[in-house]
């Protein structure tokens, strides 16, 4: 079979459509939590597992790839290790689209996060200090943390109160 420059042409933008529909369905297609769900995200997403937002359990968060750092904070005496996701890749995985992201807690508390501190800073929703999971009593099951002791610009009160702890769900906007 000939295949003119014409028809590579609709070949090529064929299947680059077929590729980002493809795309976009895996976009908006998240597995549902096999366990309690720990967080649920809303707002502007692309991906949603139940109705317009993407409810996680502790596995499915571990599944996007555990990173972590430490750090000095105000609330601990001495440094310490937290371990989870990184907050730019939980952002990418439910197809993100907005620029401030409202962080709830358990007992009600928010703070509102810029999306660009993800990236720039390296900003974490830690499921683990020192290697244990944090209980919802002291402070978990999941916290919002940024590496404090990596940029002296971090050791400010605008940052320490976009940390969230008992974090429960967040709102993209």
């Amino acid at each position: 079979m000939v295949v003119s420059k014409r028809m590579l042409g609709r070949y090529t933008v064929g299947a680059l459509l077929t590729g980002l529909a493809a795309r976009a369905t895996a976009a908006a297609e998240l597995a549902a939590p096999v366990e309690k769900p720990i967080l649920t995200i809303s707002g502007k997403i692309s991906a949603h597992n139940k109705g317009d937002s993407a409810q996680f359990d502790r596995g499915m968060l571990e599944a996007l790839g555990m990173v972590g750092f430490e750090t000095s904070t105000p609330w601990y005496p001495k440094p310490v290790r937290f371990d989870g996701i990184r907050m730019d890749r939980l952002m990418e995985t439910v197809g993100a689209s907005g620029d401030r992201v409202l962080a709830y807690a358990l007992n009600d508390y928010s703070t509102e996060l810029p999306v660009e501190d993800f990236s720039k800073y390296g900003v974490l929703l830690a499921l683990k200090r020192n290697g244990e999971y944090m209980p919802v009593r002291d402070k978990g099951p999941l916290f919002i943390i940024y590496p404090f002791d990596s940029d002296p610009e971090l050791r400010h009160q605008r940052f320490y109160s976009r940390s969230a702890w008992q974090l429960a769900r967040l709102v993209v906007s």
